[in-house]
Formats: C-alpha cells, sequence, structure tokens
C-alpha cells in the first residue's frame, strides 16, 4: 500500500523526510489491493476474485477477444488466458479449468498492458502548465516558454522529497488506470541521494512495473552520476522484481562520458534524449563514429540525427524511443517515424511530459498513425511512387506493447500474452458507446478508444484496477497532497497560479 493511500492512520502534519525513511527500510512492491477486499470494496456487479496472482492461485479470464501481440499463439475472437499466480500458463479458444477463479471477459478486449518507455512523471503536479511552450529558447518566436529554463532550471528546483514521492506516485497511478503497466521513468529530480530514494519508493508503492532511469540533478546535494552504485546495491541487486533500474547519459551534460563508464561497468541500460535543437548532433557523431553504440541504448526522440549516426544506431541494435505529440509541439523536429522502418528499427512509445501533452497510451498511438499515414498519403496524392507501406493499427499496438518491452529489456516477461511470461494483462470495454459495436479489435483499441475504455488491469497477475476502478488507492487524498505539492514548487519559484495562463 502506498504510504500516502492509508492516511487515516497518519497524524497531520508528520516530518514526510522522517516517514518516508520509515517506510523505504521496509523495502519490496507494496501492493495496492488489501488481501480483504471484497465486491463490496468495489461496489460493481461482478464479485471481485479471491486469492488471484497468488502463488498456486489459478485464474481463468475467460471470453474475451483476445489480442496476444505474439505471432506463435495468433490472436481469438472469443478466447480465454489461464494464469498460474504472477505467470501466464495457456491461451487458447478455450480452457477447462474449474478449480480456477474466473474473470469474466465477455464484450472485452484482452491484451497485454501498453509499455511507455520515457516519461517523466516527477512533473505530474505541473500539468498543463506549459501547454504553449516549446523545448528551449532557441531565439526564435514564441520561445520564452521553454522547457529547460522553465521546468528543469526552475520549478523542478524546488522539489523536496516528499515533492517527489506525491507527483512519482499520482502519475504512475494514474497510468496504471489507463493500462500503462510498464514505464521508464525519466526522473530528472536526483538534487540529493533522499530525492533518488524517494523516487524508487513511489514507484514500488504505485503497484505497477517501473524501470527507474537515474538521470540528472542539480545542486550542493546532487550525488549523479556515482550515487548510480549505491542506488543499484541498496534497490536493485536483483533484477527479478517489479522495479528495475536504467542509467541516465545526457550526452547535453559535461562529463557525459563518466555516466555511460558507470552504467556500462553496472550493467545498466544507458537512456538519453537525442534532440538536434538542443545541439547535440555534432557528440552523438563523435559517439557513432567512435563506435560507442550498442544494444544497451535507448535513443529518446532522435530528431535531427545525420544519416551515418542513424546507421550506427541502427548496426549497433539501439532502440528508439518516440514520443510523437510532444516532438511535433515542443518543437523537437519532425518524429522521425519513417526515418526508423526504414532502416529496420522497430519503435517504442512514450509520452514525455504531462506539462504539455497526456500520458495516455491512446493519444500516443493515434498521433503516430496518423501522422506516418498523413506524409505517405500526400506523398501517393502528389504523384510519387514507391511509397513506404501504410502503418496500421497493429503496427501501432505492437509499437505500444512488445517492442516497448524488448527497448526496455523486458521482452522475456511482458509484452505480449505468451505462456511463461508474467501477466501483465488489461481488460478494454468493447461494449462501451464509443467502440460498440466490434468489427475489428487492433482497430477498436488504437482508433477508437480512450482511457474511459480500461475496465480491468492486472500486474504480474495481481489485480490493480477492477471494473473501472483502481483498487484500494484514495484519490480524493492523494489529489489534495498533489495540490499542496503544486502549490509549494510554484511559490518557491515565484509563479502564480493563473488558470487561464496564456
Amino acid at each position: 500500500m502506498c504510504r500516502l493511500c492509508d492516511h487515516r492512520n497518519q497524524a497531520h502534519g508528520a516530518d514526510s523526510r522522517r516517514d518516508f525513511l520509515k517506510m523505504a527500510a521496509g523495502g519490496g512492491d507494496a501492493p495496492l489491493l488489501a488481501p480483504g477486499a471484497t465486491s463490496a470494496t468495489v461496489g460493481q456487479a461482478q464479485a471481485l476474485p479471491q486469492g488471484v496472482g497468488d502463488t498456486g492461485r489459478r485464474t481463468l479470464i475467460r471470453g474475451g477477444s483476445v489480442l496476444s501481440m505474439d505471432d506463435s499463439i495468433g490472436d481469438f475472437p472469443v478466447g480465454d488466458v489461464l494464469l498460474e499466480g504472477s505467470r501466464i500458463v495457456e491461451v487458447a479458444a478455450h480452457i477447462d479449468a474449474p478449480d480456477a477463479a474466473v474473470i469474466d471477459a465477455t464484450g472485452k478486449i484482452v491484451m497485454p498492458g501498453f509499455i511507455d518507455t520515457h516519461h517523466h512523471q516527477f512533473e505530474t503536479a505541473l500539468r498543463s502548465f506549459l501547454v504553449n511552450g516549446i523545448l528551449i529558447n532557441d531565439g526564435q518566436p514564441h520561445s520564452e516558454q521553454n522547457y529547460y529554463e522553465t521546468i528543469l532550471q526552475s520549478l523542478s528546483l524546488q522539489y523536496r522529497t516528499e515533492d517527489v514521492y506525491i507527483n512519482e506516485l499520482f502519475g504512475g497511478l494514474s497510468q496504471l488506470d489507463t493500462g500503462v503497466t510498464s514505464v521508464m521513468d525519466v526522473s530528472q529530480i536526483h538534487h540529493s541521494p533522499e530525492h533518488s530514494d524517494s523516487a524508487i519508493q513511489a514507484l514500488r508503492d504505485t503497484g505497477r512495473r517501473a524501470v527507474f532511469g537515474y538521470f540528472e540533478g542539480w545542486g550542493d546535494d546532487a550525488r549523479y552520476p556515482e550515487d548510480a552504485r549505491r542506488i543499484r546495491k541498496e534497490h536493485f541487486s536483483s533484477d527479478d522484481q517489479l522495479t528495475t533500474m536504467i542509467m541516465g547519459g545526457e550526452i547535453y551534460l559535461p562529463g557525459y562520458e563518466n555516466a555511460w563508464r558507470v552504467g556500462r561497468e553496472l550493467g545498466l541500460p544507458i537512456a538519453l534524449h537525442v534532440v538536434g535543437t538542443f545541439g547535440m548532433a555534432p557528440t552523438f557523431d563523435q559517439l557513432a563514429s567512435a563506435g560507442e553504440f550498442g544494444p544497451d541504448n535507448i535513443f529518446i526522440h532522435m530528431t535531427g540525427m545525420s544519416d551515418m549516426a542513424w546507421q550506427k544506431a541502427a548496426d549497433a541494435g539501439a532502440h528508439v524511443s518516440l514520443s510523437v505529440p510532444i516532438e511535433m509541439t515542443m518543437r523537437h523536429g519532425m518524429p522521425p517515424i519513417q526515418k526508423c522502418l526504414d532502416l529496420g528499427l522497430q519503435p517504442s512509445l512514450s509520452t514525455d511530459v504531462e506539462c504539455t501533452m497526456t500520458a495516455d497510451p491512446f493519444t500516443q498511438m493515434r498521433s503516430t498513425l496518423t501522422l506516418q499515414r498523413a506524409f505517405i498519403n500526400e506523398a501517393a496524392l502528389a504523384g510519387e511512387e514507391n511509397l513506404p507501406a501504410l502503418l496500421t493499427a497493429r503496427d501501432c499496438l505492437r509499437f505500444a506493447t512488445i517492442e516497448g518491452a524488448r527497448g526496455l529489456k523486458l521482452d522475456h516477461k511482458v509484452g505480449s500474452l505468451t505462456p511463461g511470461k508474467d501477466a501483465d494483462i488489461i481488460l478494454l470495454d468493447a461494449q462501451a458507446m464509443n467502440v460498440a459495436p466490434l468489427n475489428n479489435v487492433p482497430g477498436a483499441v488504437v482508433s477508437l478508444m480512450d482511457r474511459s475504455n480500461v475496465d480491468t488491469v492486472l500486474v504480474a497477475g495481481k489485480l490493480r484496477k477492477w471494473q473501472g476502478r483502481l483498487l484500494n488507492v484514495d484519490i480524493e487524498h492523494l489529489r489534495a497532497g498533489l495540490e499542496n505539492s503544486r502549490d509549494h514548487v510554484f511559490a518557491s519559484a515565484g509563479i502564480e497560479v493563473d488558470l487561464f495562463r496564456s
């Protein structure tokens, strides 16, 4: 249980850092579902099945339209998925399991949970604040509202450890609610070791799969990148847990070579933003020419890079994470969807920053589909020939699931409904007014659905959302905590909250 959910047992005004340290001492991936929860807890028509996800307990997800995202398994217009404990054991048109707890999936699409390969969760309290902003002050019109100066170099510096915790927790729960079962959290908020520990604790308390991205921080107490060794030893000594670790290696920072060295010494993938408008292209070219790229690299955005560097990235087996809506609206450069595909790279999708754009996977998939098709369709109308294939809804679903798992080195665990993998599964309501009647499963998910269609969410076999409601989460209390954090951050930065700010 998250330490802010059970607020009735906490004294108001308690020292938040002391409370956090007490909580951190316990460790572990805290569940959101109370052991004694019943159907009365969620107040829905179907009783909450008991023991789902427990060791040895079998659960049958029965009668849904199964979209496995595994070509060897295939799809089923009506099918069943059998779980045992945290794992998937069988996917078929019909499964007999009389001893299993049953989740009735009639009228639902059953598919793997979405995977977000790049999300700055610490900025949750800043949602929509920079809706009209761009990435940096490049001297061009409208660049006075820019992300680097406003968010990273002003507002983020005001964060206390308790601000990190509530932002990370609320942002993670919000994505869990929209069907994102795995995330890489790019937490550029490591102003002290305590800030780092607070972010990790929140990721665990959210109750979903998370990759902790250890990126930079600022101030006298910042210990990046050297604190990666302590963090790895204390929090990620095992890779067999819901939370794992990735090293941030931003090449716009002085001494980035040390971060890459530390990350590779610790056996961690190295992730970084790669954006031409930030002046990164010359450094990126140097790394490409020196043969520094590898399959352990995750390159975010990849806008404005040379053909040589692109080819080196592809040859090295590096992964590319695209944030299509953000790239278009914040002047990162045109999203390089087609460049990836032309080089045989299968990108993943990521939401980036909620200070500017929503963090739901449906927006990411639709934006990717429509942008690529707009370019190809325009070329076709102009009479061009030998055009690339148009993206399909299934392509975008692949980017949002199994390709994200591959990018985060989690495809042996998640990303498809494959026997032996962990049961990170979502049920989407295909009988809702915005979808019915169901005529095409991939098309319904990508072109019609939104967060309201996410009915049920399981992570490692455990129910986290049931029939439209997150389990054992006091949203009103957490929202009040998030608003208090927002008020502190803005006040400390000398910014007045203006609900109609242009």
